[in-house]
């Protein structure tokens, strides 16, 4: 799939079509479709893609769009919504990406020196953060039908882009990073979005542990060492992790 005006609002499109990242994900999802469900089925979705754009913008007839979605077999109906489906994960990736590099403020020096210039004094701020207490509630709804694997694969590909970002060419492994993204997006591809089985307690708290170990570890020790750097001392922990897991059964 191409990135460019690959959603129908139109500030939407303008962010995708800026967005390096949304533009190299969107070309590796578009070879994967290609070598995966044939040069046709790639053509037809970006067709579609294109005409609901154009129809949004008031260029197209609605009509166009409805004949062309009405023409799809149901192997192709299957392959266009599994496509932006994970046009849509992987452009929520680059985005968040994006955000966390370029957000104003969001580091913990321009939000002290905000504070400072405010006429609040960082030890005034560290006192009140003291008192705090933040705690993100991990829950998974037994409708929840996301499949983990899914998660795993997404959070792969960002750790590749990662490295990609420093200029690496080859993971701690040896591997490509370029090949490696494409291998996890081919995966992606393959793998049913849906869960075929019932979801239980202990698949709750698999997932729940995946965030721990991916997320949560992985950033909690940079966040309290900023917090150190920015403040000139250690932080009173005001972050505690709870869990709902199993609370509806």
């Amino acid at each position: 799939m191409t990135a460019d005006q690959a959603s129908p609002n139109g500030s939407d499109a303008s962010a995708i079509s800026q967005n390096p990242d949304i533009k190299y994900l969107g070309r590796v999802l578009g070879d994967v479709i290609r070598a995966y469900a044939g040069e046709a089925v790639f053509e037809r979705i970006e067709f579609i893609r294109a005409a609901s754009v154009e129809r949004h913008r008031g260029d197209a007839a609605r009509e166009v769009v409805d004949l062309s979605l009405g023409a799809l077999s149901l192997d192709d109906t299957i392959a266009f919504v599994r496509g932006f489906m994970l046009f849509s994960m992987l452009a929520n990736l680059a985005e968040d990406r994006q955000g966390v590099a370029t957000e104003a403020g969001a580091l913990m020096s321009d939000a002290v020196a905000e504070l400072t210039r405010l006429g609040v004094p960082k030890e005034k701020a560290a006192a009140f953060m003291d008192g705090a207490l933040i705690v993100p509630v991990l829950t998974a709804h037994p409708t929840e039908v996301r499949r983990k694997s899914l998660i795993d694969h997404r959070n792969h590909i960002a750790a590749l882009m990662k490295l990609k970002d420093q200029g690496r060419t080859e993971t701690d492994g040896g591997d490509l990073v370029e090949r490696a993204i494409q291998r996890h997006v081919a995966i992606l591809w393959q793998t049913r979005p849906l869960r075929h089985e019932r979801l239980y307690v202990n698949d709750e708290v698999e997932t729940a542990i995946a965030y721990f170990r991916d997320i949560f570890l992985a950033v909690l020790p940079a966040l309290y060492a900023r917090w150190h750097r920015a403040f000139g001392a250690r932080p009173t922990s005001f972050l505690r992790l709870g869990s709902w897991i199993g609370g509806d059964r």
